[in-house]
C-alpha cells in the first residue's frame, strides 16, 4: 500500500475510533439519566473520570510504542469488548446488584485508559508511514479525531438510540471498533507483525465480534429480564422514548402501575385519592378554562371533565407516547374514562416551560402534575421562574395547584416548592392527603390572593374527599409544619433538586 493510501487509512481509523469513544461516553451518561435521573451528576462523573483516565492512558502507552501495531490492535479489541458491553454490564449491576455508581466509575476509568492510549499509538503509526514535523502530524491527527467525535455525538441520539436502543447501539459500535482497529493493522502494517501475533490478534477480534453479535441477538431477552428484576409485578408494557422509559405493570389482583424512569406515577388501587385531592380544590374558583401541565396519563383530566361547566381544557405533555398510551392502552383508557376523546380537550406536545413563555391565553385554573424534581430536567419545573410564567397565564381570580411530593419523607423539598411559589408573587395554602402507594402526599394551592381550601359548590360525588377531610388536610402535625430556613429554587440554583436527592436517597 502506498504512503498516501496508508495515511488515509490511519486517519480514517482515527475518525472511527473517536466516534466510537464518544458514543461510549454518551451511552453511559444517557443510561445514568434514565436509571438515576441526575443527568448533570452522571455526566460529571463519566466525563471527569474518563478525561482523567485518558491522560493516564496516554502516559501508560509510552512503553507500547515499540510495538505500536500490535498494541493498537490489542487495545482496540479490548475497547470494543468493554465499550460494547458497557451499557449491558451497568444495567445488570443496577437491576440485580443495586450497585451502579462504583461499576460506572470502574467502566469509565478503564474505557478512558484505553481511549487515552489510542492517540499516542496512532501518532507513532502515522509517523512510521511518513515522517513529518510534530505540528503537522498533530494537526492531521486531531482534525480526524474531532470530526469523528462530531459524527459519534450526532449518531448516538439521532440514529443509534432511536433505531437500536442503548444496549444494541453500544454493541454495534463495539463490533465496528474491533473490525476497524484490527483491519487497519492487518492491511497497513500486517507485514511488520509476526505470524503468531497476527493469528492471536485475528482470533481475539473474531472472538470479541462473535460475543458482541451474539449478545446483540440476545439483548431483547436480557433487557426484559433486567427490567422485570426492577419491578415487583409483571411488566405488561415497556418502551424507551426519546424522553424517558415508560413501564406499565399489572399484578395478579389487577393493580395497574405506571412508571416513568423507574418512578411510580400511580397505582390503580388508590390513584383516585391523589387525583381528587389534586384537581377538585383548585376548581372551587372559576373553571371555564383549565390548563393541565403534565398529567399525560389522563387521570387528572378525567376529574376535570366531570364538571359540565368546564368549557375547555388544554393539556401540555412533553412526551407524545404517554398521550398515545393514555388513548390506546386498554388499562389506561379504562382508568381515565377515555378522557382524551372529549371534544373539550386540546393536547399540546411540548415542554411546559417553553410553551408557557410563548403562550398568550389565560386560564381560570392551572393544574401542575409533573414528575418529582429529582432530575435536572424536572427541577426547572419547580423554580421561581416557572411559577412566574404560570402566574402570567392565570386570570385575575385564577388558581393554581402543584403536586409537591411528600411532606413526611421529603419535607425540605415540599416546603422549597412553597417558597418558590411565594417568591413568584403567589400566595399558597399547603395541604396533604394519604395515598397508600406513596404515603402522605402534599400539594400547594395558590393564587394572587390567599385561596380558600374548599370543594366547588357543584362538586361531583367523590370517593375519598369531602369538605371535612379537605379541611383537615390543611392541618399539619407539629413535626411536619413549615420549615422556615428553606430557600426558593431557581433555574440557576436548583435547590429543589438538591433537597430531593438528599431526602429520597434512602427510599
Amino acid at each position: 500500500m502506498n504512503q498516501r493510501l496508508a495515511r488515509i487509512a490511519v486517519l480514517a481509523a482515527v475518525f472511527v475510533c473517536a466516534a466510537c469513544g464518544l458514543v461510549y461516553e454518551l451511552a453511559l451518561v444517557a443510561l445514568g439519566s434514565y436509571l438515576i435521573g441526575d443527568t448533570v451528576g452522571q455526566a460529571s462523573i463519566v466525563l471527569s473520570v474518563m478525561v482523567f483516565a485518558m491522560g493516564v492512558g496516554a502516559l501508560l502507552a509510552k512503553p507500547l510504542q515499540r510495538r505500536a501495531e500490535a498494541a493498537f490492535a490489542g487495545i482496540e479489541i479490548a475497547l470494543a469488548l468493554l465499550g460494547g458491553l458497557s451499557v449491558l454490564l451497568l444495567y445488570a449491576a443496577f437491576a440485580w446488584l443495586s450497585l451502579y455508581i462504583p461499576v460506572l466509575v470502574v467502566i469509565a476509568l478503564v474505557l478512558g485508559l484505553l481511549i487515552g492510549a489510542e492517540i499516542p499509538l496512532l501518532m507513532v503509526l502515522l509517523q512510521r508511514i511518513r515522517r513529518q514535523d510534530a505540528g503537522s502530524a498533530v494537526a492531521d491527527l486531531f482534525a480526524a479525531d474531532y470530526v469523528g467525535a462530531l459524527l459519534g455525538g450526532l449518531a448516538f441520539p439521532f440514529v443509534l438510540l432511536p433505531v437500536f436502543g442503548q444496549i444494541r447501539g453500544a454493541l454495534l459500535v463495539g463490533a465496528l471498533n474491533a473490525i476497524v482497529g484490527l483491519g487497519l493493522v492487518l492491511t497497513v502494517f500486517g507485514k511488520k507483525l509476526a505470524r503468531h501475533t497476527r493469528t492471536i490478534l485475528s482470533v481475539g477480534a473474531i472472538a470479541v465480534t462473535v460475543v458482541l453479535v451474539t449478545t446483540f441477538t440476545l439483548a431483547g431477552r436480557f433487557e426484559l429480564s433486567a427490567r422485570q428484576a426492577l419491578y415487583a409485578d409483571p411488566v405488561v408494557h415497556a418502551e424507551r422514548t426519546p424522553y424517558q422509559e415508560i413501564v406499565i405493570t399489572e399484578s395478579f389482583d389487577s393493580d395497574v402501575r405506571f412508571y416513568l424512569n423507574g418512578d411510580l406515577q400511580f397505582s390503580s388501587v388508590d390513584e383516585y385519592r391523589y387525583h381528587e385531592a389534586l384537581v377538585h380544590p383548585v376548581l372551587a374558583g372559576p373553571h371555564d378554562r383549565v390548563l393541565i401541565l403534565g398529567g399525560g396519563d389522563g387521570l387528572g383530566l378525567r376529574e376535570v371533565l366531570r364538571y359540565q361547566d368546564v368549557r375547555a381544557v388544554t393539556l401540555v405533555e412533553l412526551d407524545p407516547r404517554v398521550i398515545d398510551l393514555a388513548r390506546t392502552e386498554p388499562s389506561l383508557v379504562e382508568l381515565n374514562g377515555d378522557a382524551f376523546a372529549d371534544p373539550r380537550v386540546e393536547v399540546v406536545n411540548a415542554d411546559a416551560f417553553t410553551w408557557l413563555r410563548h403562550n398568550a391565553s389565560r386560564y381560570d385554573a392551572v393544574i401542575i402534575d409533573m414528575p418529582d424534581p429529582d432530575s435536572t430536567a424536572t427541577a426547572k419545573l419547580y423554580s421561581i421562574e416557572f411559577y412566574a410564567l404560570v402566574r402570567q397565564v392565570l386570570t385575575d381570580d385564577g388558581r393554581m395547584v402543584v403536586q409537591a411530593g411528600s411532606p413526611y419523607f421529603a419535607p425540605r423539598t415540599y416546603w422549597c416548592v412553597e417558597a418558590s411559589i411565594r417568591d413568584a408573587g403567589l400566595v399558597s395554602v399547603p395541604y396533604y392527603v394519604s395515598v397508600p402507594s406513596f404515603g402522605d402526599w402534599g400539594f400547594h394551592l395558590a393564587s394572587a390572593k390567599r385561596p380558600e381550601l374548599r370543594l366547588p359548590d357543584n362538586v361531583p360525588p367523590l370517593r375519598s374527599l369531602d369538605a371535612d377531610s379537605l379541611r383537615a388536610a390543611g392541618v399539619f402535625p407539629v413535626d411536619r409544619r413549615r420549615v422556615d430556613d428553606i430557600e426558593p429554587s431557581t433555574l440557576m440554583r436548583p435547590l429543589v433538586l438538591d433537597y430531593a436527592k438528599q431526602e429520597w436517597r434512602d427510599y
